[in-house]
């Protein structure tokens, strides 16, 4: 199945869903860098999220979600817009940890003593930036409470990653429900019976679901599709940008790489392309470094 998205309203539009299918770009990421099983699963409920949150917005608006609750992953970090694309990074890759039954402890890799930050690029004069503690540190918990108590709408996020005993993506995928202002008190305990009553989002993929399926089992028909769209891991960097990066460092430093006399490799930390400039290059930006500095 194609990763995709679908936006969707229910029960006469006081409920607002969103669902997508997102196991071939998480298999990307976890290909990209090099995850563990425990680290792709709270990487792509990372990644997932980051992507319903995007597509909460219009135009060329974007989001960044940062997650550090002083686990051994570190920092995970995902980036999205409302065009359906999403790129991340973490700290280390390298960390599987497993409960007592066997399943992936996401909760204790990722850990739960630090915040979920929110910061939203939404082309106004101001970024919006938010924050809430993390819960639990399976991520879709703390998202929930995120909308909660920082932007005070009701949710509930379902955010699954199977992964293979060798490491491969199997499924992946979730949603995020929100209810809207004129919701009965029957409608929410109807959802709340519908999602308790659920597998878990990853064996629902993994036997086949759609984001279409998804959001069927939670509304049991009530629905009405209103969007679909791609889904897919992408890095937009480029050589010029990286450029610029290092012009923004100053003649003096550019000089320092200079006098080294080798070649600077610079890496990408969401796509990890490489970008080599030779000394001409960097004779070329310290010139445009001393060429900003007059203006």
């Amino acid at each position: 199945m194609k990763d995709y998205l679908v936006k969707a309203f229910a029960y006469s539009k006081t409920v607002r869903l969103y669902a997508a299918v997102t196991t071939n770009l998480v298999e990307d990421a976890r290909k990209i860098h090099d995850t563990w099983p425990a680290a792709t699963a709270a990487f792509g409920r990372t990644l997932t999220a980051s992507l319903i949150m995007g597509a909460l917005l219009k135009g060329d608006q974007s989001v960044v979600i940062q997650i550090d609750g002083k686990g051994p992953i570190g920092k995970i970090i995902a980036l999205s817009n409302a065009r359906g694309e999403v790129k991340g990074m973490v700290s280390n890759p390298h960390v599987n940890l497993s409960t007592n039954e066997g399943k992936l402890a996401v909760g204790k890799v990722v850990g739960n003593d630090g915040f979920l930050r929110v910061t939203k690029d939404l082309k106004v004069k101001d970024i919006y930036t938010s924050s809430s503690k993390l819960q639990t540190g399976e991520i879709g918990d703390d998202f929930a409470f995120y909308f909660a108590m920082s932007e005070q709408i009701p949710s509930s996020v379902g955010l699954g990653v199977l992964v293979s005993p060798d490491g491969n993506v199997i499924s992946s995928g979730g949603f995020i429900l929100q209810v809207l202002p004129g919701v009965s008190n029957e409608t929410i305990n109807m959802l709340e019976k519908n999602i308790t009553n659920m597998k878990p989002v990853s064996d629902l993929l993994q036997n086949g679901f759609s984001p279409e399926d998804l959001i069927n089992e939670i509304t049991k028909g009530d629905y009405k599709i209103i969007e679909s769209m791609d889904v897919k891991y992408v890095c937009d960097c480029t050589l010029a940008r990286f450029a610029k990066g290092l012009i923004s460092l100053g003649e003096i430093e550019l000089q320092e790489m200079i006098d080294k006399d080798e070649i600077v490799e610079v890496i990408c930390q969401f796509c990890n392309k490489k970008y080599d400039f030779s000394i001409s290059d960097l004779r070329n930006l310290k010139l445009e470094a001393k060429s900003s500095n007059k203006d």
